[in-house]
């Protein structure tokens, strides 16, 4: 005969261990190759303290390029587009805006029902391998909200935003023509550069396609002496450059620029890398060209004034070589 009470206490068990999978809102798969497709599939376990879920709003992370989200009975589907930090391949075909922003809206998921949302898209091929992208969600309801915007990637994380962790594609896999080409950084970097106390190496920006209103510019700085500071960049082939930052606002990733100039911290290294700190490059007066090389005056406080020779590499250029290998990611 069986025994109710070890039933009873065998099922609350198993709702106990299944309770932390459905606490907060997570992607299906963790992982997915660079420079492949990946199914984005958010899963929604439970409400706003007890209210159902009316709205559920998904932000796109950078690298994550060409999305199109799945149409679900019941609810409204809207997107939101907007300018990709880099343009992406499709084919051969550069694409400089997309999809940034996914919501669902005027359903009714109630509180102790379970359902999934389902977004598909590519990752792109110079992402490197171990960074995490994030999916921050908000789920809206009659009274309140619950947002999963965390980025932090801490354990101890209340409110973790679903990430998905970027692995190394398969050789010759990408998306669009010459994937693996497209990953690879400008063939010829320059010798680093010594100002003072920096040394300035890696320098590099990105191929444009024709019509392309900015570029980006990246290098590494590291400072062997005292405090500085990053406070101006000049170039002759755009209307103005400026000193950037991607960093999350509330429940969004967003460019802002660092109008004080950027910290060099003494015995530091500062990067300079796709979906970080980066020069933008506005109004550019023509394309930046694959091969060629471009100038770039860059103004410290401390150190002066320097020209860095920056080679254009493919539109989906990474750093590579060196102790970092590829930096990709925006």
């Amino acid at each position: 005969m069986k025994n109710p009470v070890f039933g009873a206490l065998c099922a609350s068990a198993l709702a106990l261990a299944a309770a932390p999978a459905l606490a907060h809102a997570t992607l299906e798969q963790s992982e997915a190759p660079a420079g492949a497709a990946y199914r984005a599939v958010i899963r929604i376990g439970h409400g706003c303290d007890g209210q159902a879920t009316q709205t559920l709003r998904v932000q796109l992370p950078e690298g994550f390029y060409n999305a199109k989200p799945m149409p679900k009975a019941g609810w409204t589907l809207e997107t939101v587009k907007g300018p990709y930090a880099q343009p992406f391949d499709n084919h051969g075909t550069p694409m400089t805006e997309g999809t940034r922003e996914v919501v669902w809206s005027g359903g009714d998921l109630q509180d102790d029902w379970y359902d999934e949302f389902v977004i598909r898209g590519t990752v792109g091929a110079d992402v490197t391998p171990g960074t995490v992208l994030y999916f921050s969600t908000v789920q809206e309801c009659a009274d309140g909200k619950e947002e999963w915007i965390d980025v932090t990637g801490s354990k101890e994380a209340q409110n973790p935003a679903p990430g998905v962790t970027v692995v190394a594609g398969k050789a010759g896999h990408g998306h669009g023509h010459g994937a693996a080409a497209a990953a690879a950084a400008p063939a010829a970097q320059a010798a680093p550069i010594t100002l003072g106390d920096l040394t300035l190496s890696g320098p590099f920006t990105r191929a444009t396609p024709p019509g392309a209103p900015v570029a980006g510019g990246f290098l590494t700085v590291a400072n062997a002496g005292a405090d500085d500071r990053l406070v101006a960049a000049r170039v002759d082939f755009a209307g103005r450059a400026e000193i950037h930052e991607m960093a999350m606002e509330g429940d969004v990733m967003k460019m802002r620029q660092l109008s004080h100039g950027l910290a060099i911290p003494a015995g530091a290294t500062v990067e300079l890398k796709p979906g970080g700190y980066h020069l933008m490059f506005m109004d550019l007066k023509q394309p930046l060209v694959e091969g060629e090389t471009v100038k770039v005056t860059l103004q410290f406080e401390k150190a002066g004034e320097v020209e860095v020779p920056m080679t254009v590499g493919p539109m989906n250029a990474g750093k590579r070589g060196g102790k970092d290998g590829g930096h990709g990611g925006h």
